[in-house]
């Protein structure tokens, strides 16, 4: 799996707070931006303490994902307030055999793993079968799996960043798009720090919202984050 922050609105951070300096303050559309660091850093700290997310949809933050499964990409989709641009299985056709993403409870076990890998051969040659017959390749496509692995590019804003890692950065959460999502958190806290320390699951900052179905490992997950 590879994930890159391709570009994010330039000074996110700034951006944020120019917009909560006009929601507290009269000051003109010309002086929004006259804060100085420490200012800023004053009123996003209290913007986020406030809970006041809808100034954090002024920033917006584009990711290229890469070695995921289609599986992955599904649930991804999901979180409709966002842009996904995904590379087409009807445009892009697979002469050689297509990539695939193995789950570790699969190639931990031999057995399982040798009848996975035939599997995937199986249906490659089936789909090559298929084309080489005249088969379109938006038809052909109709035999790949779930694990055949899939590319995209994702904006999102940096509000819907943050429910998006309560939710997928959750230890509950599906490995794949869960390690997809900790990386992700990981490189827009660099990018904005004061935006993103507090995001991450649900229990980071709070009792644990999964009620009688939490992993219950809310300290390890929390030390996870701490260093993440």
């Amino acid at each position: 799996m590879l994930v890159q922050l391709l570009t994010h609105t330039p000074d996110p951070e700034q951006v944020v707070a120019a917009a909560a300096r006009l929601c507290y303050s009269d000051a003109s559309i010309a002086e929004l931006f006259g804060q100085t660091p420490e200012q800023a850093d004053k009123l996003l700290g209290k913007i986020m303490e406030l809970g006041h997310f809808s100034v954090l949809e002024h920033a917006s933050f584009t990711f290229g994902i890469e070695g995921v499964s289609r599986s992955c990409s599904h649930q991804l989709v999901r979180h409709r307030i966002a842009s996904f641009s995904q590379q087409s299985q009807r445009y892009v056709s697979h002469d050689q055999p297509f990539s695939v993403v193995t789950p570790a409870t699969i190639s931990e076990r031999p057995e399982l793993l040798a009848r996975f890998d035939a599997h995937m051969q199986e249906t490659h040659e089936f789909y090559s079968d298929l084309l080489s017959a005249g088969v379109p390749a938006e038809d052909a496509r109709f035999v790949l799996p779930n694990a055949a692995s899939t590319k995209l590019v994702m904006t999102m804003n940096a509000r819907e960043l943050h429910h998006f890692f309560e939710l997928r950065c959750c230890h509950r959460s599906q490995w794949e798009i869960q390690a997809m999502a900790s990386e992700m958190l990981r490189l827009t806290r660099r990018a904005a720090p004061r935006l993103f320390t507090r995001a991450g699951p649900g229990c980071l900052n709070a009792p644990c919202p999964e009620g009688p179905m939490t992993c219950g490992a809310i300290r390890e997950v929390r030390e996870e984050y701490a260093k993440l």
